[in-house]
């Protein structure tokens, strides 16, 4: 996906806005397995997937918890580095070969006080992210695995072909062998 396409979905920008903001974003390439961001770290970038998927998750004693897959299209972001310059509480690896739109956050800083136009998509930027934060809360409190599972289905069908079921299982909150009784259900 081009990055006018995905700044566009994010907020119409004027075209001497977006070729400002176009000047500080540079692309990338990474190999699977890369870990884009650490927790406990600040992440002084925004990225923009153009190609590939990743997933965010946090770690605990005895394993990896996903909670959030990213794919064309979607920014890849550390909330807490963005707003509050502070150590994120993520994980962030790539789970193929991915090409990415790098934007540093400072450089983006610097724009919000020199166009209103980007301080705007910014905001608007901001607000997406807390959206889809809030969504991803309400659906792991409210809905079942076998309900997250089938809006998988719905809104992310090729994910489910790109992603190793255990990732998925641990998205769910189950396990493998709970998503394969899921699985099998939803065939017969």
């Amino acid at each position: 996906m081009i990055i006018d396409e995905i700044l566009d979905r994010i907020y119409p920008l004027p075209d001497s806005s977006k070729m400002s903001l176009k000047e500080s974003i540079e692309e990338v390439s990474l190999p699977k397995n890369f870990c884009l961001m650490e927790a406990e770290k600040v992440i002084p970038y925004i990225y923009f997937i153009k190609k590939g998927i990743v997933r965010a998750y946090a770690s605990t004693e005895d394993k990896d918890i996903t909670f959030w897959f990213g794919s064309e299209g979607e920014p890849v972001v550390s909330m807490k580095s963005y707003v509050e310059n502070n150590p994120g509480y993520e994980n962030i690896e790539l789970l193929e070969h991915c090409e990415l739109y790098k934007l540093k956050t400072g450089s983006l800083r610097t724009l919000f006080n020199k166009d209103i136009h980007i301080a705007n998509w910014g905001r608007k930027f901001a607000e997406r992210e807390l959206v889809k934060t809030e969504e991803l809360i309400i659906s792991r409190q409210f809905r079942t695995a076998l309900e997250r599972y089938k809006d998988l289905m719905l809104h992310k069908p090729d994910l489910l072909k790109r992603v190793q079921l255990g990732h998925i299982a641990s998205y769910l909150g189950i396990t493998q062998v709970s998503l394969s009784r899921i699985r099998a259900e939803m065939k017969g």
